[in-house]
């Protein structure tokens, strides 16, 4: 799914300009790829190679149009061959990718005084107007800038342009368990599908959810609507704790049949409830269970 781009009240040159990050040189400095370090706090993960080649190729043709911008290193960690790079990159890590792909031996920058914290910021500040980060490593970067520099929520949002909701909207999506995590970042869902999800307390109602997403294309609306069902359902009165045998034999059929099971068992027995939130769901678990369509047993 695509993601959605989101405007910036305050770009990247509104954080460079302003006493710290003033050019500590006048214009454009050429400087050897080599010589260019990576920015060790780059809030992002993992780049397209589809799209860092297409990058590539222009960069090939037209050269590098935007300079990097770049800081002295002063304590940069060596690079592959044990060499430590004169300059440490604080924007521009998927223009410094693709221009080594192109080949490019030579890069404009500009130089830049830094702090750690600025470098953050503005690595974070020009992905988000890239729209290059996924949702996790937004979050991820906002966690560092409150928890490593010591920022508010408040600060944070001033800081890349956006209002405090959206910075702590973000920031919750870090509480999902790992597998909606994932689907995340692979894009099988939205930030906005993922929103939703927060709304459910247990991860095995998260979980249950997610498949629901994937296998019937659920729209954000729909997932929003699936939450409010599921959280306004009447309380349940507690059941004892299953055996680890009983536990394994319901999940299992709630694996199967894709939907809530609830096993309790009894001295006598006991009883395995199936639980359906629409008729869609419904016909698709008698379906599993009998193994045709509904409508083909009238």
């Amino acid at each position: 799914m695509p993601k959605e781009k989101r405007g910036l009240g305050k770009g990247l040159e509104a954080l460079i300009s302003g006493s710290p990050l003033e050019p500590s040189t006048a214009g454009l400095t050429m400087v050897s790829v080599d010589d260019i370090g990576p920015n060790p706090l780059q809030p992002r993960a993992r780049m397209d190679p589809t799209a860092l080649e297409e990058l590539a190729e222009s960069i090939r043709a037209h050269g590098l149009i935007q300079p990097l911008i770049v800081t002295r290193a002063t304590a940069t960690p060596e690079d592959a061959v044990g060499i430590t790079p004169a300059y440490q990159l604080i924007a521009g890590e998927r223009r410094l990718q693709a221009a080594r792909l192109a080949g490019l031996r030579e890069l404009p920058v500009i130089i830049k005084e830094a702090t750690p914290q600025q470098m953050l910021e503005l690595a974070l500040v020009e992905n988000i107007q890239r729209a290059d980060l996924n949702p996790l490593e937004e979050a991820a970067a906002y966690r560092q800038l409150i928890e490593d520099f010591g920022l508010t929520q408040e600060q944070v949002a001033e800081k890349v342009g956006r209002n405090r909701v959206s910075v702590a909207n973000t920031l919750r999506l870090l509480r999902l368990p790992e597998t909606i995590k994932a689907a995340l970042s692979e894009q099988r869902i939205s930030e906005g599908h993922a929103r939703a999800m927060l709304g459910l307390e247990r991860e095995e109602d998260q979980r249950r959810l997610l498949r629901l997403i994937e296998t019937r294309g659920l729209s954000v609306r729909q997932t929003e609507e699936t939450v409010r069902r599921w959280t306004s359902a009447p309380a349940r009165t507690p059941r004892a704790t299953l055996s680890p045998d009983s536990a394994a034999l319901e999940r299992s059929l709630r694996e199967a049949l894709g939907t809530k099971v609830s096993l309790t068992r009894s001295r006598r027995g006991g009883k395995v409830v199936i639980y359906f939130f629409s008729e869609e769901e419904l016909e698709t678990i008698y379906e599993r269970i009998v193994g045709r369509k509904a409508r083909d047993a009238s």
